[in-house]
């Protein structure tokens, strides 16, 4: 690729000291991105320029058609924005009419969209400027963008905040590695990319390439990686981490499951004099809760509420949904009773967590009660907690209340059952000799694409037995039989 000479991308580091963006710049406009040699400037341009500043909108455009029949070259357009560069809108809506679909003025390549780009950024149109660089990196790799941005930068005026525009654009196309190519080169020269965009950036590569990735790149950003320059001084970042970041790489590694990494993450903020804040306790809460260290959870909800953390509805979530977990559900409601007395308004998760709480001790009528509750409030359960329902009704030999609970949550909120319930409910019906209307829900249930299995076999046969129908039973248990010898492969013949 030709794209990036202007840097060395051989090495992260550059071997001499960093220069400002300024001096890397072109101080000639008229130069293509592809190096050929400028063009003379059009005697028109003054005149087109005249007509966008003084001509009404109606009339300009139609006149400007007339002195330009043929359009315009890039290097044309690219000169009469620059004259016009204190009109930013004048310029966008100027560079929408040479791209008329029936009839385009202008064939634009990057040296125009760059000019275009840095004069919206100049003017803080973020989101025109962020959906042009979108564009511009569809059509062209996003380092070619780059080395162009770079080029023209000077002529136009530009401010540095328009790299964190191309890297966010990078980064939302999942082009994670031109992302952090530029992001190297940017640092390379003394350039720091915005903070947001670089929590954007270990954010993105976590997601793709796994929490580790995103570390190292993090440790690189900061200058935390040991590198020197030439000169054997160490590379100074000119940014440190927030709390923002920090949440970052604790969330990352939670998600891929490396708890100690979370607590690594978490020591590693005192270090910037960084104070966590509420989301960050709610990480490491949550990985206290999902290792089943409640100890330890209610420690850090002591230590937060002592450095003057307001909790919030997350954190009374983590910490009731960990004790629900560890099946201790008085703690729980002493935590869903601070919340209400605190003013914060239970969720979806809140009720939620209670439900399958109550259901794993057994304590069905409880679970009940806050189904309702949450079914008043307009909340919608998981397809999990209906299923946690349904069992525990079910091993109540609560079968018929099971089967309404389903049937109504089908009808009020489009509930689709799992094969998990349509097993609990038929083993239910088949024990307490309900056979007509066991039968009716098997119907159902491959109507929905589900097959029997040696469970719902195991449960007709048992049933029929009990009535005595050794028949069917036999019949039943035949089928069951070479079902199971078609799914092995086997033809039972």
């Amino acid at each position: 690729m030709a794209a990036i000479q202007i840097f060395n991308t051989s090495r992260p580091f550059p071997t001499t000291k960093p220069k400002p963006l300024l001096f890397l710049c072109y101080s000639s406009f008229s130069s293509s991105p592809s190096d050929e040699s400028p063009s003379e400037p059009n005697p028109l341009i003054p005149s087109v320029v005249s007509i966008l500043s003084q001509l009404r909108s109606k009339s300009r455009w139609g006149y400007l058609r007339t002195l330009y029949p043929s359009g315009f070259t890039p290097n044309d357009f690219s000169q009469i924005s620059l004259q016009i560069k204190n009109n930013p809108h004048l310029v966008l809506r100027f560079f929408q009419w040479t791209q008329n679909k029936n009839n385009s003025l202008c064939a634009h390549n990057l040296l125009s969209y760059s000019t275009i780009i840095h004069i919206l950024a100049r003017s803080r149109l973020k989101s025109q400027a962020y959906s042009l660089i979108g564009d511009a990196i569809r059509l062209w790799e996003p380092l070619e963008v780059f080395e162009t941005l770079v080029k023209t930068y000077r002529q136009c005026g530009s401010a540095p905040f328009v790299f964190n525009y191309l890297i966010k654009a990078c980064l939302e196309s999942k082009k994670i590695d031109p992302a952090i190519q530029i992001v190297r080169m940017l640092l390379s020269r003394g350039i720091s990319p915005g903070l947001s965009t670089c929590n954007s950036l270990f954010r993105c590569v976590m997601q793709r390439q796994g929490a580790y990735a995103g570390y190292e790149i993090y440790r690189e950003v900061f200058g935390l990686d040991g590198r020197v320059l030439d000169d054997n001084a160490k590379r100074v970042a000119k940014t440190s981490p927030n709390v923002q970041t920090f949440n970052e790489l604790m969330l990352g590694f939670y998600q891929d499951g490396a708890v100690e990494m979370v607590k690594e993450i978490w020591d590693q903020m005192a270090d910037f004099s960084c104070c966590p804040d509420v989301y960050s306790y709610c990480i490491l809460m949550e990985t206290y809760c999902e290792d089943e260290t409640m100890s330890k959870a209610e420690e850090l909800w002591e230590e937060m509420r002592a450095n003057g953390v307001e909790p919030d509805a997350v954190a009374y979530n983590t910490m009731i949904g960990g004790f629900c977990k560890v099946g201790k559900m008085e703690m729980a409601e002493e935590f869903f009773k601070q919340m209400g007395l605190s003013g914060i308004e239970s969720t979806n998760a809140t009720c939620e967590q209670l439900v399958r709480g109550y259901c794993n001790i057994g304590k069905i009528d409880s679970a009940i009660l806050v189904y309702k509750d949450m079914l008043r409030k307009g909340f919608r359960a998981e397809s999990l907690t209906v299923e946690e329902l349904i069992r525990g009704l079910c091993d109540e030999n609560r079968v018929l209340e099971a089967l309404e609970v389903m049937r109504a949550a089908m009808v009020d909120y489009g509930f689709c059952p799992r094969e998990k319930s349509y097993e609990f409910l038929i083993r239910g019906l088949c024990e307490q000799g309900k056979l007509e209307e066991a039968l009716k829900l098997q119907a159902q249930m491959v109507g929905k694409g589900f097959k029997p299995n040696s469970e719902i076999y195991g449960a007709f046969i048992s049933g029929y037995m009990k009535e005595g129908n050794m028949e069917v039973a036999e019949l039943l248990r035949n089928e069951m039989l070479d079902t199971e010898l078609c799914g092995m492969g086997i033809n039972n013949q």
